[in-house]
């Protein structure tokens, strides 16, 4: 069933269930292009010194939300602003040490940047590859091994591998398989 963003007519296909969706988590990450964001480093884990494009971020939560079983709301683990990606309650979840908090499996701050929890080797990949990085706190906890920001992007093809990433923490937390809604 398609998603409508509250903001937006556009619909997106919610991502069906298949057995080759595993087959793009399996695929090497692409190098990112440009020089790696600036982030505080600390916490609040955020970036620095970046404006947004507004139509990017607009397709990314769009995109993001027309995931299966989501809801949208105020994030409960980041600062004011962030939309939280909260997992309905008939949505298994077989990666409950990964979620910081409460059914927030992932968040989006106001500039597109986002905090989302990979598998451990996913996420050194992607922070090798210049996607993102891994939180300051990754090895305090049990289960937050990969837990990672994605810098924000500036270009389609950059939202399409954030939009990928999503899905795959998506997977990683609930056990489920599917592919990434397309809009």
């Amino acid at each position: 069933m398609p998603a409508h963003s509250a903001q937006s007519s556009i619909q997106c296909d919610a991502g069906s269930v298949s057995s080759t969706s595993s087959d793009f988590a399996q695929a090497p990450l692409p190098e990112r292009q440009g020089p790696r964001m600036k982030t505080s480093g600390s916490v609040p884990h955020v970036q620095l010194g970046f404006k947004p494009n507004a139509k990017i971020n607009k397709a990314l939560i769009e995109q993001a939300f027309a995931l299966p079983g989501l809801e949208n709301r105020p994030t409960i683990v980041s600062l004011p602003g962030a939309q939280g990606m909260w997992l309905k309650e008939n949505v298994p979840v077989v990666q409950p040490k990964a979620i910081v908090r409460g059914r927030e499996f992932a968040h989006i701050h106001t500039d597109g940047s986002l905090h989302i929890p990979l598998s451990f080797a996913r996420a050194l990949e992607l922070e090798e590859k210049g996607w993102g990085e891994r939180h300051p706190w990754a090895d305090r906890r049990d289960g937050w091994e990969g837990l990672v920001m994605l810098y924000s992007a500036s270009t389609e093809d950059e939202l399409k591998i954030l939009v990928q990433l999503i899905t795959e923490s998506y997977n990683h937390i609930t056990g489920r398989n599917v592919l990434p809604p397309v809009c």
